[in-house]
């Protein structure tokens, strides 16, 4: 199988636009242009049943893992998205991946405001509190995504969500999770309007986290990874519950304690499956 798509290789990785789709990897220049990269089968698949735009998509076949990529490259070229056969020591300087898989896409980054996010009657939601690592926020989403929350908030943000490692560590939950950035006074008075009670992960507490009730409208706070949440979340906390720790260690990585406390409200909630149409 194959892709009637362009006919031109390009063979340089000084190629303008190769170098302008690489400057994408900064921050910065993800801010200023509003474009992020993507890269492998899965991710632009979700991205594009998502609807997020692509903008240019660059492919090498010799990478191709198997013949899905070429279905792909048609309906995103019968989109209107721009393909561009590399070689592949281009695609290479490209990818963030040690593994490329032929495929990386730019697109534009959607705005994620407060007053998008679905306010659902007893609804559940996760907020992450100034994560600044990338593949700890990346893998919150797909821990979010797996248990069927109504929305992640991201508060005072540590890294942008759109970094490329975000992309990555959340396998594509990053463009179907109702998502969220804001500062951490705007959350909790939406939290409070919409009669959401607030739980947060101490060790200050003697109630464990399966001892406390989950069923009716919650939001699991959880915070930066070295020093975890700061007293504004934990004086505005309805809810104080601890992980026991039964081994010489005293705290979880941020996202292994997020996914406990997101599956146990999931169990708590008889696994309703979230319904993000409305």
């Amino acid at each position: 199988m194959s892709f009637e798509g362009n006919q031109i290789i390009i063979t340089s990785r000084q190629n303008s636009t190769i170098k302008a789709a690489c400057a994408l990897r900064n921050r910065s220049e993800r801010e200023s242009s509003r474009l992020t990269l993507l890269e492998g089968y899965r991710e632009l698949t979700r991205a594009f049943e998502y609807g997020m735009k692509l903008v240019e998509c660059f492919y090498c076949p010799e990478m191709f893992l198997g013949e899905n990529e070429f279905p792909l490259l048609q309906q995103l070229a019968t989109a209107g998205v721009c393909n561009f056969q590399v070689a592949p020591t281009v695609l290479e300087k490209m990818a963030y991946r040690e593994r490329p898989e032929g495929l990386i896409a730019t697109a534009v980054m959607k705005q994620h405001r407060m007053e998008d996010m679905p306010a659902k009657k007893n609804g559940f939601y996760l907020i992450a509190e100034a994560i600044e690592k990338p593949g700890n926020l990346g893998s919150m989403l797909r821990s979010a995504d797996a248990a069927g929350v109504d929305g992640l908030i991201v508060c005072d943000k540590g890294t942008d969500i759109y970094n490329p490692n975000v992309i990555r560590a959340s396998t594509g939950a990053l463009f179907c999770v109702p998502l969220v950035e804001t500062d951490s006074v705007t959350a909790l008075n939406w939290l409070r309007g919409n009669n959401i009670q607030i739980l947060s992960a101490t060790p200050h507490t003697e109630l464990n986290y399966t001892e406390s009730d989950m069923t009716n409208g919650v939001a699991i706070v959880v915070g930066r990874e070295q020093t975890g949440l700061t007293p504004f979340w934990l004086d505005n906390a309805d809810i104080k519950v601890r992980i026991p720790m039964l081994g010489k260690i005293d705290s979880l990585n941020v996202t292994a304690a997020a996914t406990i406390l997101l599956y146990e409200a999931a169990r708590q909630r008889n696994w309703r499956k979230p319904d993000w149409s409305k």
